[in-house]
This record gives structure tokens, C-alpha cells and sequence, in this order.
């Protein structure tokens, strides 16, 4: 079925994302570019050759990628003021919309895969959101979604967040309308830095505490202090930026407590894959 051509989504909400999203020229610590690049190319094998929506897009750092192995690739996000940056770097190269997760402004059978990254817990119905997607996709078509991992003793929640996934809450929401899932586990806790292993305990009082940062100036500080250097965030993901390691399967029936984030795949059953082929 041909995509429809992308309508202004409704948008319901008022809280305003652009002080926690990762924007390109913003300051990083080399970790937090590597899981950039991981979780987009991850989506890139696995949307080889489809028609994909990123949602959540925020400053569109992996669309460019996603450009060149993809049939075609729409994003959008619900924050205007992040979507703007994204638009001033791609201009007409990718059509970019502003919408709402949980109503997405495509018609049924648009695509072949559908992209949230680090945002499923800003979602305020994650039921919603997995609805939509089974309404946009193809027969065979993949929800691709990456999150921090919740069951980490020193796990953080965002501001503004709802709810957390870990491993079986991931299977079940999308379980619980006919997908079939795998995951992954990136970033494992026992391959960071000295320094961030020995600053876990403190960050777990700091959590426990409430005294985490809430702001980019003041996380900047911090990131400084417990990653040491830190880069400028890319606009645009390239190929070779990072070396790809092999992820660690996770089993998707109890909480995994060794990764940072998390990496699942739920896809539509007695289908075909992006690229057609069997999977």
C-alpha cells in the first residue's frame, strides 16, 4: 500500500523535551556517542531495503544513516523546538513531522519498520503507541525500540518519564498484541571505565537522594566528572563511527541487571523482513 503524504499530527501534550534530548553541538561523553551509533546500526541491518519511521526523532543524528540503507525514511517528534533542529540539518532531505507518538499521522500499511529510541518512557500510553504501530506497519513489519535498562541498581529516571520497561515488561506490552520479540543487551556494565564503576555507588545515593542534575548545564558538569572528557554530539551519524560489537542476546522471560540499555525487536508474525528476506 502506498504511504500517504505525511499530515500534521496531533499533538495533546505540553511538556517541552528539548533539556533532556541528546542534540547535535551538545557536550558527551564518548559513551553516550557510541550507544548513539550502536542503536542506529543496529536499526540499520534490521531496516535494510523498507520504507521506516523514526519517532521521537529528536535532532535526527541517525537519519542520515538510516538514509542510505533504507528505502525511504520519515521521522518525526513531538517537540517543536527539537524537531527545528533537525529540519535545519536535513532540510528536504528526510520529511519530518511534528506528532505524537501515540497518534501517529500515517495511514494503515505505511511501513516496514517503526523506530523509538530512549523515549518509550515518555510515552504516556505505551499501549497506544504499540497500537499505532501495528495499524502503520506491513505484514512483517518491526517496532525497533532502545531503552535504559530499569533494573540497574543505580538506575536514574528522567524527568517527566511515565514508565520503565525492562526485559519481560518489553515482551509483554508488545506480546500483548501479537508481536513476537527479541532483545538485546549494549553497554555492559562490566566494560565501563574504572572511574564509573567505582562512582556507581555514589551515583545510587545520589539517585536515592534526589539529587541528580535535572538540567544539560548541570549534567554536563557531571558527566565531566565521571566520564572525563567529553566531544561534541555529530548531526549526522556516518558509517565507521564506532566499531559495532556483538550484542548479548538477553533471554525475555526475567530482569537483565548487566547492561545499560536495552534493545528489543518485536515484529509483526508470518511475514518478511525489511529486505525481504525470510527471517
Amino acid at each position: 500500500m502506498a504511504r500517504p503524504a505525511p499530515a500534521a499530527g496531533k499533538v495533546t501534550t505540553v511538556v517541552e523535551f528539548s533539556e533532556f534530548t541528546e542534540l547535535p553541538g551538545d557536550l558527551s561523553s564518548d559513551e553516550q556517542v557510541g550507544r548513539m551509533c550502536r542503536r542506529y546500526y543496529w536499526a540499520g541491518d534490521a531496516c535494510r531495503g523498507g520504507d521506516v519511521l523514526e519517532a521521537a526523532c529528536g535532532g535526527g543524528q541517525g537519519l542520515g544513516y538510516l538514509l542510505g540503507l533504507a528505502k525511504s525514511v520519515t521521522a518525526g517528534d513531538y517537540d517543536a523546538r527539537v524537531l527545528r533542529v533537525a529540519r535545519g540539518h536535513y532540510g528536504t532531505r528526510v520529511p519530518l513531522v511534528r506528532f505524537d507518538a501515540q497518534e501517529l499521522p500515517f495511514g494503515p500499511g505505511s511501513f516496514d519498520a517503526v523506530i523509538l529510541f530512549e523515549a518509550l518512557y515518555y510515552v504516556p500510553s505505551a499501549d497506544r503507541f504499540v497500537a499505532e504501530c501495528r495499524r502503520v506497519l506491513r505484514p512483517g513489519g518491526k517496532v525497533l525500540v532502545a531503552t535504559a535498562n530499569r533494573d540497574l541498581f543505580d538506575f536514574q529516571p528522567s524527568p517527566h518519564s511515565h514508565r520503565y520497561y525492562g526485559v519481560p515488561q518489553l515482551r509483554s506490552l508488545f506480546e500483548g498484541q501479537g508481536f513476537v520479540v527479541r532483545q538485546w543487551g549494549d553497554t555492559p556494565v562490566t566494560e565501563v571505565s574504572l572511574r564509573q564503576r567505582i562512582l556507581r555507588p555514589v551515583k545510587w545515593l545520589a539517585v536515592k537522594l534526589n539529587l541528580m542534575p535535572g538540567n544539560k548545564v548541570a549534567k554536563a558538569w557531571l558527566k565531566r566528572f565521571v566520564f572525563g572528557g567529553l566531544i561534541r554530539m555529530p548531526s549526522e551519524l556516518q558509517s565507521g563511527m564506532w566499531t559495532m560489537p556483538l550484542l548479548s542476546v538477553l533471554p525475555t522471560d526475567v530482569p537483565d541487571r548487566a547492561h545499560k540499555v536495552l534493545l528489543c525487536e518485536a515484529r509483526l508474525p508470518d511475514g518478511r523482513g525489511c529486505d525481504g528476506a525470510d527471517r
